[in-house]
């Protein structure tokens, strides 16, 4: 505060005398050195900061950590879809008869607390119609893969909010993506109601039903096509933070591939969100024949229920059969758009995303074939879903490739 006190005087004095010189006739080159001494006064002034800059991390930094997060918790949703896919399958997922947040985060430890939490599950249908000779050992085993599934769940809750809250104090968010991460984490939250939600459906007594006891085909297949938006939304979003768009010319043909990658990938989402269907009514165990379903093309009893529209969602044999539908359009299309790209000059990268989502299209399809032929083994049907995801996964990388440029 004393050197600028004393510099201010200095300059103050300099352009009075500047001044009165200007006014009396005394030497032009006295006056002309005055002016240049309080130019340069005032340029010192300037260049010197009453207080320190605010150090702010760099754009281009912040969007690559942001990205691997991003990523991150893409592969932990991957994960839980997995697990989710493989308690299905292992008829877990209604051991487990009530939800707590915190309290069910540590399992029975002495025998009384499994025998307890026996003596509950044995009061729901579940037991009382498939699983009535099943010992205490046998429960522990699917109580653990529910409970593993519903663990993994809160971690992936956290690891979306815990570091969403960090990123915000730091600053490390743009407007724009603050409102994308609190819709990321608000559907975390949902996705966990709408889990719960599922696993209720099946606990209810239906004394009109004479089928076996399971969750709602619906409810199921929300609570996958919520987990497959939460990823996809997660993993684009990761992406295009890591990615810089190519400069590419907007010709037709490429206006064209675009349209065509994007009808594709929703027709990848849409084959594996009918997928939940065909686990849901467990379609994958009638016509376990391929290319034929039985010694038809078409099943007599593919419209055997009534009204016709109910049969897309409650009959097994038309589930089935839809799933073969959308998975053999889904490996035309992305034939169709990998030799549509041939013929066009493209980036590496994005050629590279386009041939793996080829190869994997038809690698997805030969595991399709075989869990069916095979009478839907678990260690290939759980292969098999998760190639879904993996499929689902290479067609947002080759949209994200082939995005436009942000203007």
């Amino acid at each position: 505060m004393l050197i600028s006190s004393i510099r201010t005087s200095i300059f103050s004095g300099c352009r009075r005398a500047g001044h009165a010189f200007q006014n009396s006739n005394q030497s032009p080159q006295l006056r002309q050195w005055l002016v240049r001494r309080g130019q340069s006064t005032i340029t010192a002034e300037a260049g010197v900061p009453s207080t320190p800059a605010a150090v702010s991390l760099p754009n281009a930094a912040s969007n690559r950590i942001v990205g691997r997060w991003l990523l991150g918790c893409s592969g932990l949703v991957v994960g839980a879809v997995v697990l989710g896919g493989v308690t299905r399958l292992t008829e877990s997922g209604l051991s487990m008869v009530d939800w707590h947040l915190v309290r069910e985060m540590k399992p029975p430890q002495s025998e009384a607390e499994w025998q307890a939490e026996f003596s509950k599950y044995q009061q729901f249908p579940e037991f009382k119609i498939m699983n009535h000779d099943m010992t205490l050992p046998e429960f522990k085993f699917i109580f653990y893969m529910e409970w593993g599934h519903r663990m993994w769940g809160r971690l992936v809750g956290l690891a979306y909010i815990l570091p969403t809250v960090y990123f915000w104090r730091k600053g490390y968010f743009t407007r724009s993506m603050k409102g994308k991460v609190l819709g990321l984490c608000g559907f975390v939250f949902f996705q966990g109601l709408l889990g719960w939600y599922m696993v209720k459906s099946g606990l209810e007594d239906k004394p009109e039903s004479h089928d076996i006891p399971r969750v709602s085909q619906y409810r199921l297949s929300a609570h996958l096509g919520s987990a497959l938006l939460l990823y996809c939304a997660s993993l684009w979003t990761g992406l295009t933070q890591l990615m810089p768009a190519h400069k590419l010319a907007e010709t037709k043909r490429l206006m064209q591939l675009r349209r065509f990658a994007k009808g594709t990938g929703g027709l990848v989402f849409l084959t594996a969100l009918s997928g939940a269907f065909v686990a849901g009514l467990d379609a994958g165990l009638v016509y376990n024949s391929f290319p034929k379903m039985g010694e038809r093309w078409i099943p007599d009893d593919l419209l055997a229920f009534s009204p016709t529209l109910k049969n897309f969602f409650e009959n097994p044999t038309t589930v089935q059969f839809d799933h073969r539908i959308l998975a053999i359009s889904s490996l035309t299309a992305i034939t169709g758009l990998y030799l549509f790209s041939r013929r066009m000059v493209l980036p590496r990268r994005a050629k590279i995303a386009i041939s793996l989502l080829a190869a994997m299209a038809y690698g997805q399809v030969a595991l399709g074939i075989s869990t069916l032929l095979l009478y839907v083994p678990t260690p290939l049907a759980a292969t098999h879903q998760s190639g879904s995801v993996a499929l689902l996964s290479l067609a947002i990388w080759v949209l994200a490739e082939l995005r436009k440029m942000p203007k």
